[in-house]
């Protein structure tokens, strides 16, 4: 019986990843590097790795490079304020879902942007706890995001379901011995899942696939 779920948020929750990557990509053809979407789902969503290793082989100094990545989180800030949309169904879900399940947020987002892009979306007070990248030692595909949440979650692991839209989250679950559902998006709807529990056209899906 599932009594968690412990949610992945850009891209499952909230609209942000096409944002990320905008933001990736201008800052990046600042210095001839042209940022596809094949290019990001891999480095990003799949690998987890970015690619400021391609500014590296450029020639582009350590310096240059913190540089180049502090302006980009500026610029996904402003995209953030400006931009940010709940993904359609999301609200709705969550009310049929609160109150019967332990639910928590685990994201890679730096607590700054998790807080811009939670200031007005009204999300927040249907989760018991949050984890974002300062909460836990290594990021997805890592299994530590998931494992802190388990150990909130004060439960067994066959309790407890993932809800994630990437390739890195679902191997994060796994990893962590966990189920989990895959909501694939525009940009991970190519990508590999297999292991997944089940994949969802849609997040309105979740509440009927949980029995």
């Amino acid at each position: 019986m599932i009594k968690a779920i412990f949610w992945d948020n850009d891209g499952v929750l909230v609209d942000t990843e096409k944002l990320y990557y905008q933001a990736n990509k201008e800052i990046l053809k600042k210095i001839g590097i042209e940022l596809t979407e094949e290019f990001y789902v891999e480095y990003f969503l799949k690998r987890s790795s970015g690619t400021w290793h391609l500014a590296q082989a450029k020639g582009i100094s350590e310096n240059e490079i913190t540089k180049l990545r502090n302006e980009r989180d500026e610029l996904y800030s402003s995209f953030l304020q400006i931009k940010m949309e709940v993904i359609n169904g999301v609200k709705e879900t969550l009310k049929k879902l609160f109150g019967k399940y332990k639910m928590g947020i685990v994201t890679s987002s730096t607590k700054y942007h998790f807080d811009i892009i939670h200031k007005n979306s009204g999300l927040l007070n249907y989760f018991d706890f949050i984890l974002t990248v300062e909460d836990y030692e290594n990021s997805k595909p890592a299994p530590d995001p998931y494992l802190k949440a388990l150990a909130i979650s004060g439960l067994n692991k066959e309790n407890c379901i993932v809800i994630e839209d990437s390739e890195r989250g679902l191997k994060s679950a796994l990893a962590a011995g966990l189920k989990c559902f895959v909501i694939p998006t525009n940009l991970t709807k190519h990508s590999n899942f297999f292991g997944a529990e089940k994949i969802l056209n849609n997040i309105t899906e979740v509440p009927q696939s949980l029995y």
